[in-house]
């Protein structure tokens, strides 16, 4: 039976090596646990399609992304994966602008036509906005997305994992290196039919040994989870999206997260700074000005992968026999990466994609 390897485990790695074994053939799934991957770190907002961003082929990704959630989950739980950390809540986009809250309902309403998983959108008022998030500070007017969706990174990514494990995958904690023209895991020499390289921040360290650069950047960013107090009943509420590049979210039993910054060239420095703390912060009470008197129960870090004008990319390495190569996800990773796994394992094994691919490729 031919045998593939997949170079990191965060939530992309995980989905390719998932659907790998979804379509029977060996695989192993290779992962040195580095601090910082941004999967481990993340909470994320799936709610693409009141974005701004005009950049087509970006926007193809996203939103098929959050369209093939709900059947991925679906396949998960029936392995007995019941802890996806998805969960549609709806969100709210906050704007005070009328002008601007009417464009985004207007953007809404024309993607809705060939996204109909958006589902209902509703101009809230400022009542009705609190209503939907209490702590949210009272001034704010809010568009209502009724697809929108949060995930917690680290249990999608364990799911995905322990989905895949269950399907015969094999998942090796440890280093896998490229030398003397054979892949090494561990330090055994490891025959594979395709070599997948999904290592995010880490994506330029196999193939600058095979004498590619294929320009991964990364960005650090911090994110801050508060402990409420109050015996509130937090699971239900919806993602918020402030008119900033930030975001709020909560999970059950009291537990809100706000995030994130986006901070450049720090290198692989994975310490919570209080510059970092102070931003959150701030920009936490803008929004919900009651969270200056709660807990701060944990600040997490990750690094965000980059490939040149930010957009992802994902095919076979030219001139490279059996590699393939998928990075750059940025802050879209918890949105896109399950997808563009299963395209990538498509892709790997010579069935049809749902994708464009080629206007994708890493070279």
């Amino acid at each position: 039976m031919s045998s593939y390897v997949v170079v990191g485990g965060g939530i992309l790695g995980a989905s390719t090596a998932f659907h790998l074994a979804k379509f029977g053939v060996k695989v192993t799934l290779v992962d040195r646990q580095d601090k910082g991957q941004a999967s481990a770190a993340a909470a994320g907002i799936i709610c693409p399609w009141i974005s701004q961003r005009r950049n087509k082929k970006w926007y193809e990704l996203v939103k098929n992304g959050a369209k093939y959630y709900k059947q991925l989950v679906a396949e998960l739980e029936e392995l007995g994966e019941n802890t996806t950390g998805y969960k549609q809540v709806g969100a709210i986009a906050l704007q005070n602008d009328e002008k601007k809250l009417q464009k985004m309902l207007e953007r809404a309403l024309e993607k809705r036509m060939d996204a109909p998983e958006i589902g209902e959108l509703k101009i809230l008022s400022p009542e009705e906005t609190k209503e939907k998030f209490p702590i949210i500070s009272g001034e704010w007017h809010a568009l209502f997305v009724e697809g929108g969706a949060r995930v917690d990174g680290k249990a999608m990514r364990d799911a995905l994992i322990n989905g895949a494990k269950k399907l015969g995958a094999e998942i090796v904690y440890g280093e896998a290196v490229w030398k003397n023209n054979e892949l090494w895991i561990d330090g055994v020499r490891t025959d594979a039919e395709a070599v997948i390289l999904t290592a995010g921040a880490w994506g330029n360290e196999i193939p600058s040994t095979l004498g590619l650069d294929l320009n991964v950047t990364f960005q650090k960013a911090q994110i801050m989870h508060f402990q409420l107090e109050n015996d509130m009943s937090t699971g239900e509420w919806p993602v918020v999206l402030p008119p900033t590049n930030q975001y709020m979210l909560s999970f059950e039993n009291g537990q809100v997260v706000a995030g994130s910054t986006y901070e450049e060239n720090t290198g692989y420095d994975f310490q919570v700074t209080e510059e970092g703390k102070k931003e959150l912060l701030d920009n936490a009470i803008s929004v919900a000005k009651s969270l200056k008197d709660e807990k701060i129960k944990e600040v997490r870090v990750g690094f965000r992968p980059y490939t040149p004008d930010f957009l992802p990319v994902l095919g076979k390495l030219e001139g490279q026999h059996g590699f393939y190569f998928a990075n750059g996800l940025g802050a879209s990773g918890l949105t896109a990466g399950p997808f563009v796994g299963s395209e990538l394992a498509k892709l790997v094994l010579g069935r049809e994609t749902i994708l464009e691919l080629e206007k994708y490729t890493p070279n």
